[in-house]
């Protein structure tokens, strides 16, 4: 069974701390920092429940995915900058578990369903608005009701 998306976009806010964290713990930090940062900055810029800026369409995150994490071990394994080695098996691995939440992941996006269209009788719309009123109304009682017993 897939996961929902939301619970693979916390896992990589999860991974990409881990790396930042691993980063700031290094001698050489350089490597893992910037790769948990742009793994941070990509998370919070897909469109889910808990993105922050909601720019990148699922469909392309799904794609995205796997060259993200091919980037994580590309940058563990790059000669140009010093990776202390213990870092670099955690980029690794932070790598491959990303790509099992990957594989375990649900992508499609929600379909709004379309507004109730009116029906042309202004007796049923006016009806249909008023019974809405009403019963955000009770919503609105229950949930003040709910915090005052639990407050």
């Amino acid at each position: 069974m897939k996961r929902p998306f939301w619970m693979h976009q916390l896992a990589e806010y999860i991974l990409a701390l881990a790396l930042v964290g691993v980063g700031i713990q290094s001698p050489t930090p350089a490597m893992a920092c910037v790769i948990g940062g742009l793994l941070l900055v990509y998370a919070a810029s897909t469109k889910s429940a808990v993105a922050a800026f909601r720019l990148i369409p699922r469909r392309v995150h799904k794609v995205a995915d796997p060259l993200m994490a091919a980037a994580i071990v590309l940058g563990a394994l790059q000669p140009w900058v010093t990776v202390e080695d213990s870092t670099k098996v955690l980029m690794i691995a932070v790598a491959a578990v990303y790509l099992f939440v990957w594989w375990q992941s649900r992508y499609d996006e929600k379909v709004k369903a379309p507004p109730a269209e009116r029906s042309g009788d202004r007796a049923t719309d006016l009806g249909r608005s008023a019974g809405r009123l009403v019963g955000g109304g009770v919503k609105a009682v229950r949930r003040a009701r709910a915090q005052r017993d639990d407050g």
